[in-house]
């Protein structure tokens, strides 16, 4: 765990906890880890209600827990069949487990991910000749809007995981999915003829694996010094890049940045452009003349690829990110039937509050109820203080800005 740090005093911990014995010895671990420092754990389990044991399962996974004083939150997925199941069922599994960190002020979640599992995706990455970041295979620590995922165990062998449990008496369940002959992971486990995941070819991996991602820091590293120096990003979810060449990856992360994807583009993909930066529409992303907010590039999120507006609800702190990029802060619940969007067209009779282009307005985010605007708040509008002065009964008087507010 150390060098995941830096962590609170009296660190909270999350635990992915799926009953298997890499996860549940990852529990053990990480108890023991936390009490020693004053923390707590809390064990996610996650029943994806695809296999008819599975509710066995969680109880049994909830008993073994129980008798190590580890607390736990189930829950349980309902995901319809069809094609790329396996491919559903993870990213909701993630989605529940950020879902229920949040609610819980937690931001650390731990994941049982091991030496055999780090040795499997780096040869699932090159077969799909995946590029340096890819091959670095899974980072021991990443962070998201909401989380920071923590792998401790990526250099650990499943054999010594195993055996803890069985120092301490525990059982653990057995997933017959991986060992599914369809699934491309389980005909590599199965190749590699491994079990115990302490073979010199699964050291190699495991070693190839740490030593790109070595790599892959120093480059983060001067990427981020880049963009420290070149880029400025903006609230209202753009950027600006000085003129002159930039680096594909910096590139690259600055489009994930104003596009909200979860990943960055390849690196190839944006690597002349990199060399001679100049407009052009890029994975989501705008690239403009500054004109007015500088020499260099304005980055923008291009309006045809932005996501239909949702309910404000949807988008409140825990909800998932209108078009992945904004949520509603804390504060009161919105009114009913207000819907989050971009500005669009409305853009025009709010020029004058500011001096963002027109391409930057459009894509604001903004509160609607049906067709009638009912605030933009990177713009301010409406103004609360101006509206605070105005009597709440209907006339004609009252400043036309004011009428959202009224109508809450």
């Amino acid at each position: 765990m150390a060098p995941l740090g830096p962590f609170e005093p009296a660190p909270r911990l999350a635990l992915a906890v799926s009953g298997g014995a890499d996860s549940l010895a990852m529990a053990v671990l990480a108890q023991a880890w936390a009490a020693g420092r004053g923390g707590s754990v809390l064990a996610l389990v996650v029943d994806h209600g695809l296999r008819p044991a599975s509710a066995r399962e969680v109880s049994l996974t909830r008993e073994r827990l129980a008798t190590r004083g580890i607390p736990v939150h189930a829950m349980r997925l309902d995901i319809p069949p069809g094609p790329a199941l396996s491919a559903r069922a993870r990213a909701a599994r993630y989605a529940a487990l950020a879902e229920a960190c949040a609610g819980r002020g937690i931001v650390h979640l731990l994941l049982g991910h091991h030496a055999a599992d780090q040795a499997e995706t780096l040869l699932i990455r090159a077969l799909s000749a995946s590029g340096q970041a890819g091959l670095a295979g899974m980072a021991a620590l990443r962070e998201t809007d909401r989380l920071r995922l923590l792998r401790p165990l990526l250099t650990i062998p499943p054999v010594r995981l195993r055996a803890t449990l069985r120092e301490l008496g525990l059982d653990w369940v057995e997933d017959p999915s991986n060992a599914d002959p369809h699934a491309l992971r389980a005909r590599l486990r199965r190749l590699r003829a491994d079990r115990d995941g302490a073979g010199p070819a699964t050291g190699a991996l495991a070693a190839a694996a740490s030593a790109v991602g070595a790599t892959r820091r120093a480059r983060d590293e001067g990427v981020a010094a880049f963009l420290g120096a070149s880029a400025t990003l903006r609230p209202e979810g753009f950027a600006v890049l000085r003129q002159g060449p930039v680096p594909a990856a910096a590139l690259a992360a600055l489009i994930q940045a104003v596009s909200g994807a979860p990943f960055p583009p390849r690196p190839a993909s944006v690597a002349a452009l990199a060399r001679n930066p100049r407009p052009a529409t890029l994975a989501g992303v705008r690239l403009l003349v500054a004109g007015r907010l500088g020499p260099g590039l304005l980055l923008v999120r291009e309006e045809a690829a932005i996501a239909p507006p949702v309910p404000a609800e949807t988008a409140r702190w825990h909800g998932a990110p209108w078009d992945r990029r904004f949520r509603l802060a804390r504060g009161a619940a919105p009114p009913a039937g207000l819907s989050l969007g971009a500005l669009g067209d409305a853009a025009a009779g709010l020029r004058q509050r500011s001096g963002l282009p027109s391409a930057v307005l459009r894509t604001l985010p903004a509160l609607r109820r049906e067709e009638t605007l009912f605030a933009v708040p990177h713009l301010g509008y409406p103004d609360a203080q101006r509206c605070a002065s105005v009597p709440l009964v209907p006339g004609p008087a009252q400043p036309a800005a004011c009428a959202p507010f009224l109508a809450a």
